[in-house]
């Protein structure tokens, strides 16, 4: 099993889909990656050398905002936009949807699932 940048990647599964484990790579930069240092997309990580697992690092850390660096950047960038009062930092700030997307139905992963009635008391059989 491969450790690249504190992820442990499936060793039975193939390179191209093992990167995308690591957050912050999807499938097409996996595969530019993988272009870059001349790797076949469809070998499995059991099949990696140490030379070729050290030349993905390499890449990685000089080319690519990766797991907790970008989970700090997205962070800030949200921060920021809520201490300028912006309409989507304001949304950010009451956790409703930002992107134009209507409220009055739908929106429930943004809202929480919605309660009908407040500490109704059912009444007492006789």
């Amino acid at each position: 099993m491969a450790r690249i940048a504190g992820v442990d990647l499936p060793k039975n599964k193939r390179i191209e889909i093992a990167l995308t484990y690591i957050y912050g790579i999807g499938l097409s930069s996996s595969q530019k990656i993988l272009d870059k240092i001349n790797l076949n997309p469809d070998t499995k990580i059991s099949d990696l050398q140490d030379q070729e697992i050290v030349k993905l690092r390499s890449i990685l850390d000089a080319e690519y905002r990766i797991e907790g660096d970008l989970r700090r950047f997205e962070t800030l960038n949200i921060k920021r936009l809520m201490e300028i009062n912006s309409y989507r930092g304001k949304r950010h700030r009451i956790g409703l949807p930002l992107r134009g997307q209507r409220t009055r139905t739908n929106a429930r992963t943004r809202r929480g699932t919605k309660k009908t009635m407040a500490n109704k008391k059912k009444a007492p059989k006789k």
